[in-house]
């Protein structure tokens, strides 16, 4: 289906092909109960979440316009019953979230803004995200992320394409003795 995007340079909409590659990835791990969409611009990735059953989807943005078209994108698709819009700060909304558990969590952040690491630290301290909680980020390629440690994560994998890449984090505590890396 065809979805608006926002006015103007602030969001970068994923790719219909990065899309279809991140979702053949994750195929294993949806349909799942709770994913959430940060920093979600038009809120695609989200919105193809629930079309895959996905049981409910957070999207979290501060930008207005972002979401006022996210909010119109799932009524175009009827999705918004299981769809709950956070217009904040990232890190804030993550604390409005009341949830037991995250299954996933993917944040495609304005690059060269820095908000990947805030944000990690934010998804390090909520209990929804737990050993069994798959971050993903969309980032430049040479975004490095061994900053991750210092929140209890690790990379279990990386996706480059062309411009850009996605990190799959687990926390650190489920390392050992994990097959979940092995999954993606």
């Amino acid at each position: 289906m065809p979805l608006k995007t926002p006015k103007g340079q602030d969001t970068r909409p994923t790719t219909d092909r990065v899309k279809e590659t991140l979702f053949n990835i994750l195929q294993e791990r949806i349909p799942c109960g709770v994913f959430m969409d940060l920093c979600c611009g038009s809120g695609s990735i989200g919105i193809e979440a629930l079309s895959r059953g996905v049981r409910k989807a957070y999207f979290a943005d501060n930008g207005r316009e972002a979401i006022k078209c996210t909010a119109d994108n799932l009524a175009f698709t009827g999705f918004s019953d299981r769809a709950v819009l956070l217009r904040q700060d990232v890190a804030s909304a993550l604390l409005s979230v009341r949830e037991a558990h995250a299954d996933i969590v993917f944040m495609d952040p304005p690059y060269r803004e820095g908000l990947e690491e805030p944000v990690l630290q934010a998804l390090s301290r909520v209990s929804y995200v737990d050993g069994e909680t798959l971050v993903i980020v969309e980032a430049e390629l040479k975004k490095d992320f061994s900053f991750a440690a210092d929140y209890g994560f690790y990379v279990a994998r990386e996706k480059c394409y062309k411009t850009n890449k996605h990190v799959f984090l687990m926390k650190e505590n489920h390392y050992e003795g994990s097959n979940l890396s092995g999954q993606l």
